[in-house]
């Protein structure tokens, strides 16, 4: 029977989410990638307790995490059964809907149809009352916002999820869903972007600056680049990794000999500050509190671990932050 560590909260900073009440950990575990029947359970279930272990509270998944879909979440219910029970309570748990996850025209989007039902489907495969942070995971083009919102707004009252949150929506588009949100009684509490040193597109398009505004929180996704930002692509591109698969998230076109060299200086400037590539990239994501957490995967304990451990080291100085932008800016 696992125990828990019971220094897990002595390390990892929490930050409130925007103007709510609840704290996210620094790092939160994704359970995107590496959480499906291709993974061995107790791979899993180690990954999920030395998480907990480290401090990490916040577990985040969608309907469509696996492969296949659903599994990811089937998953983190056996570990919930069988680790976690005592501890539900400390934990914040969130999912999302929006892509497709089953056939016919009720499958994605969002429906008030298709995030209801979802939401129902991914409470069964976790075997969980309530999911603490519940998200749509893109916006629709062709349904209302009001929709949608109202959607969110009603698994808040049924109390099958304590908060909402959005994903992937432009600046525009968050400032009218908070609005909507705001006037129905249930607060837009996060946002969730895809965010990094290589894609700065929430700090350029204006996004970080419209949740400051609102005083929403934002949880990071790929801050590590879909791996990029890891010393896996120093000298060109492993048999084994991502890339090398071509896979729909990163193919082998994009790692030039421009690129290598760019990470190559970055991972100079971590090694200068004591960290790894992927700690120095967690690190820069968390500068300065804008973001209220960064998302990590984790296809080991150890490789959870490493990036745990930039937490150590979160102060930048302008000199750093001026060299990081040379480079990754030119």
């Amino acid at each position: 029977m696992y125990t828990a560590h019971p220094d897990r909260y002595a390390q990892m900073p929490y930050r409130r989410t925007g103007r709510s009440g609840l704290k996210l950990p620094a790092l939160s575990l994704g359970l995107w990638h590496n959480f499906g029947p291709d993974r061995p359970v107790e791979t899993q279930r180690a990954i999920l307790r030395r998480a907990f272990d480290l401090g990490v509270t916040h577990f985040d998944l969608a309907n469509n995490y696996g492969p296949p879909p659903g599994s990811a979440e089937s998953a983190l219910g056996a570990a919930l059964k069988a680790d976690f029970a005592p501890y539900r309570d400390e934990l914040v748990i969130s999912t999302k809907a929006g892509y497709l996850m089953w056939p016919g025209p009720y499958g994605e989007w969002g429906s008030r149809k298709y995030l209801l039902s979802s939401l129902d489907q991914s409470l069964e495969r976790m075997g969980l009352d309530y999911v603490d942070i519940f998200y749509s995971h893109r916006p629709d083009p062709q349904t209302p916002l009001e929709e949608t919102m109202g959607a969110l707004h009603t698994a808040v009252q049924q109390g099958k999820a304590l908060y909402v949150g959005v994903s992937n929506y432009s600046p525009e588009q968050t400032r009218e869903a908070a609005r909507i949100l705001a006037e129905l009684g249930t607060p837009l509490l996060i946002h969730q972007p895809r965010y990094s040193m290589l894609d700065r597109r929430p700090e350029t398009g204006g996004l970080l600056d419209a949740l400051d505004e609102l005083q929403v929180g934002s949880i990071a996704y790929s801050p590590l680049e879909q791996g990029l930002l890891t010393g896996r692509y120093l000298n060109g591109i492993p048999e084994d990794s991502r890339a090398a698969s071509d896979s729909p998230f990163l193919n082998s076109d994009a790692v030039t000999e421009e690129l290598v060299g760019r990470l190559r200086a970055l991972d100079e400037i971590a090694g200068s500050r004591g960290q790894t590539l992927a700690q120095l990239a967690l690190a820069w994501v968390l500068r300065q509190g804008r973001v209220t957490s960064a998302l990590v995967g984790a296809s080991s304990p150890r490789q959870l671990e490493d990036s745990v451990a930039a937490v150590g080291n979160l102060d930048f100085d302008s000199d750093e932050l001026a060299r990081i932008d040379k480079i990754v800016q030119g």
